[in-house]
């Protein structure tokens, strides 16, 4: 009994998390970097899903942002990730999608209300749209800015909120999650 719930707990799938800007060459790639640069030195990198996606197409296929990377880099996290829009499998697909601002979190719940009426999605799915300012501790801004228009202090303020964002939003799903994954005691390490 006690190899099939081992087993079992093994077989679990990880825990999801989909990043969300406008047009997916700034902020949601930052994020996911940010985040995974964080589940990676806490020794947790099989246990998630990690992506980014934009609210529109125009940039898919395109890396992030130089300014952007080049900002991340300073830090000591590389953004490798690729353009591409949100799509409705992302709805199934995710256990939480973060929105960087109101204007993508609603462009996202508008979506799969359109999208909902054409192809089978999880009817509570929209309750897995948050945003990520939701999660930061150290600032009190609502919405991450976006950065594209502005000068090298723009992505530097999208960084240091993402940061402070992503690490209290790793702490909440390791505590919830913690009874689900199977955490090897010798790797977790802050």
């Amino acid at each position: 009994m006690g190899d099939t719930i081992r087993s079992a707990e093994v077989s679990k799938p990880p825990f999801s998390v989909l990043f969300v800007c406008l047009g997916n060459i700034c902020r949601s790639p930052a994020a996911e970097a940010v985040f995974t640069n964080i589940v990676r030195k806490r020794g947790f990198e099989s246990k998630f899903k990690i992506d980014s996606a934009g609210t529109i197409g125009y940039h898919e296929g395109n890396p992030a942002d130089s300014r952007m990377r080049a900002a991340a880099n300073k830090r000591g996290i590389e953004v490798t990730s690729i353009s591409r829009p949100v799509r409705p499998s992302d709805f199934r697909d995710f256990d939480l999608i973060l929105a960087m601002d109101m204007q993508n979190r609603d462009d996202l719940l508008s979506a799969f209300e359109r999208w909902s009426q054409k192809e089978k999605l999880p009817k509570d799915a929209y309750k897995k749209v948050k945003l990520m300012c939701s999660y930061c501790k150290k600032h009190s801004e609502t919405e991450v800015p976006d950065p594209y228009y502005g000068g090298p202090q723009g992505f530097e303020k999208v960084l240091d909120l993402l940061e402070d964002g992503c690490e209290v939003l790793v702490d909440n799903i390791l505590s919830d999650k913690c009874q689900e994954l199977p955490i090897d005691e010798g790797t977790f390490s802050s």
